[in-house]
């Protein structure tokens, strides 16, 4: 049956065999050991699910692997570990984040016969998934195309669902190399990078991270922010229907829930902590917002600011005092900022400005950790709206092309 085994011989769980066969697998073909390697986890757990240590010695004499040794220690059965340190294969590029910026670093280092991986914590453009299931972009379908592959869409400007079946096709069209629902836990930097992950571990040469800036809200601070009713992130207005919500904010998000919740039934106070609704919400949105504040439609607290939050009501500090209201749910659609403890335990230094840009060459995008690259709106810091699918997809070329570029100088 494993006629490829030294002696034809078949598996009997023992220990020594296992580890022998497991690495000879791995020496005899790197893409077989991958596809055969996960057959034997059930059996590995079954023979050392008793938390079992073994310990295998192998030497390899023969012409094609002389004095080639490698132990094999495998402690309570981590079978991921072991697997892990039989493919020892490094990556050209390892990049951060699966949206589409990440996505077009990875085409462009495909491109460029580069190996390569994408890692990202959620799922293929997760950023986008959790999108409002309304949301239509700004830009134009052609202005969010990625690898050249066309972008159609029902109108002059395309939804959610529109926009994730594109971002599905491009990823199966250039068939591209991904580890999702996997988060990045630790990067090791020595001559080259170890990024360690939930599920295992990478060594790579060079690292971009384009992880953009929607993963941390930002928060109220206020008593009461941890119950289930607070919400820092919309899907769709069906489940607000007869409730008496509260939405934080003066910005789009802000905006469209605001109207889209109104419209599905819900009773909307929005709270606002500046003097009127900011100068950047949608043009062809804000005469509507403003209308239905004006008619009284939707409540609107200019000046003010939630200050407490319990199950059936909220405390306001507004311009004429505290007021308590009732209330079911509060959205908090305060905006969102890209993860600097992150950037900063890698060593890439944060600005002293007001938008903490990171640090970065933009003509390489290289960060000030030689081989650590930025792509995408992680640019622009706390200013979120500098950099958009549109006008970052270049830094995927600059990128790979200053990779690229530091090979071809290297003696």
């Amino acid at each position: 049956m494993y006629q490829h085994f030294p002696g034809g011989s078949t598996l009997d769980n023992s220990p020594d065999q296992i580890a022998d066969l497991l690495f000879y697998l791995h020496l005899k073909n790197s893409n077989y050991s991958k596809e055969i390697l996960p057959h034997y986890a059930v059996d590995l757990f079954l023979a050392f699910r008793k938390q079992i240590v073994f310990q295998s010695l192998l030497k390899v004499s023969n012409s094609e692997f002389e004095n080639y040794s490698y132990r094999l220690v495998i402690h309570t059965v981590d079978f991921t570990f072991a697997a892990t340190k039989f493919r020892m294969e490094i990556y050209d590029v390892l990049i951060i984040g699966a949206g589409p910026i990440g996505l077009a670093c990875g085409i462009e280092a495909k491109k460029a016969g580069q190996r390569y991986v994408i890692v990202d914590k959620g799922c293929l453009v997760n950023s986008l998934y959790n999108y409002p299931y309304n949301m239509t972009f700004f830009s134009t379908s052609e202005r969010l195309e990625i690898g050249g592959v066309p972008f159609i869409s029902h109108g002059a400007k395309p939804n959610r669902s529109e926009a994730l079946e594109y971002y599905r096709r491009v990823a199966s069209s250039w068939n591209l190399n991904l580890a999702l629902y996997e988060s990045v836990n630790e990067v090791i930097q020595n001559d080259i990078f170890t990024v360690k992950t939930s599920r295992t571990s990478y060594q790579c040469k060079a690292i971009i991270i384009a992880t953009g800036f929607y993963d941390l809200p930002y928060l109220l601070n206020v008593p009461g922010e941890e119950l289930l009713k607070v919400k820092h992130y919309y899907n769709e207005p069906h489940p607000y229907f007869g409730m008496d919500i509260a939405v934080i904010g003066a910005a789009n998000s802000a905006v469209d829930v605001a109207l889209e919740t109104y419209r599905k039934g819900a009773r909307v106070t929005m709270i606002v902590r500046e003097p009127h609704l900011q100068e950047s919400v949608k043009y062809w949105v804000k005469p509507d917002i403003e209308n239905r504040i004006k008619e009284g439609e939707i409540k609107a607290l200019f000046n003010s600011e939630i200050t407490a939050i319990r199950e059936n009501e909220i405390d306001v500090m507004t311009s004429e005092g505290k007021i308590t209201m009732a209330n079911d749910f509060v959205m908090a659609m305060t905006g969102y900022k890209p993860n600097f403890s992150f950037l900063k335990s890698i060593g890439i230094r944060i600005g002293t400005d007001e938008m903490m840009t990171p640090e970065y060459n933009p003509e390489t995008m290289e960060t000030n950790v030689l081989n650590v690259y930025l792509a995408g709106v992680i640019c622009g810091g706390l200013k979120t709206n500098k950099w958009f699918i549109e006008n970052s997809r270049v830094h995927a070329e600059v990128i790979i092309h200053n990779i690229l570029s530091k090979l071809k100088s290297q003696p």
